[in-house]
């Protein structure tokens, strides 16, 4: 029997069509941007900071309305009601990245005790993982989640294996924010260990966290990934100039010898749903290119060359 549903997390709407459930989908969130079509289906939230803020900006208003134990987005419970879902998929991971359950029962109202919330919450890549078995395990496709777990692991297990045994693992600090600085945490530090590198401040599946620009000259990277939440590379770079005005910024080991790379946040490395094996991989070429040779699909790392500037 057909279920209609409505994903709240970009990651949850990319596991659910990868399961086969995109006929079913009637609404998504305000973030929902893959696969291309839900970028059509009803939008049933939206952001109450507005997008073209500065960062430290952004910063600054995130933290204004959390101290207030208000969400930052709203929900339009009367189109939500309106699309009558059968499930509803969200997450319970990161207050700044979706909406919380209390906000959609409000919304649903008298309608909350007939709709199937499914919350997430992955901390790592193995929870990633688990919740795609988890959520073809609650819609009945089991079988098909298990295949496509088995597939990524194996794409894991070949980034893995070919950085196995490097002479010199790389050591890395990767931001996740410019304005102010943010380490970033979760499954980052995971992803750059699997991919033979040496995260020295982000702690794998804790928060990220704002840190000193002093950490980051302590660390002296050998690498330095640079993928801004919720940013494309190019909004990135809007943002650069700001990280090369720290004192000792030039000589970073990272800046001197050119690996200093920049990221799509929004579409991989922040995101943690399927397309975190594509960063796992990506961040495997940035750290060891010899070793590990990118997929035809995905285009490598932009290189910051900073000293040719």
């Amino acid at each position: 029997m057909s279920m209609k549903m409505v994903s709240l997390f970009p990651a949850a709407t990319e596991m659910l069509c990868l399961l086969g459930f995109s006929d079913e989908l009637v609404g998504v969130s305000h973030e929902c941007d893959e696969p291309g079509f839900v970028r059509s289906l009803p939008k049933v939230t939206r952001c109450k900071i507005r997008s073209d803020l500065s960062s430290g900006q952004i910063d600054q208003a995130v933290r204004e309305q959390l101290a207030t134990g208000e969400s930052l987005y709203e929900i339009d419970g009367e189109l939500l009601r309106s699309l009558k879902p059968d499930v509803i998929v969200t997450q319970t991971l990161c207050n700044v990245c979706a909406v919380d359950d209390s906000a959609i029962d409000s919304a649903l109202g008298s309608m909350r005790s007939s709709v199937r919330v499914i919350a997430l919450q992955p901390m790592g890549l193995e929870d990633v993982l688990r919740s795609i078995l988890d959520i073809g395990s609650d819609l009945s496709v089991p079988n098909q989640a298990r295949d496509i777990v088995d597939g990524l692991r194996q794409r894991i297990a070949k980034v893995r294996d070919s950085v196995c045994g490097v002479d010199k693992l790389a050591s890395t600090v990767m931001l996740e924010w410019i304005d102010p600085l943010f380490s970033a945490g979760h499954w980052s530090p995971e992803l750059i260990r699997l991919a033979g590198g040496q995260e020295k401040i982000g702690i794998e599946s804790q928060p990220s966290r704002t840190i000193a620009w002093q950490e980051v000259v302590q660390a002296d990277p050998d690498v330095l990934l640079i993928a801004c939440c919720g940013y494309g590379i190019e909004r990135t770079k809007q943002d650069l100039p700001i990280l090369a005005k720290h004192p000792g910024f030039s000589e970073l080991s990272a800046v001197r010898s050119g690996r200093l790379y920049l990221g799509d946040g929004n579409a991989y490395f922040n995101r943690p749903g399927p397309r975190l094996i594509d960063t796992l991989e990506l961040i495997g070429h940035a750290l060891h290119p010899a070793r590990y040779q990118l997929p035809q699909n995905l285009q490598p790392m932009e290189r910051w060359a900073w000293s040719l500037r």
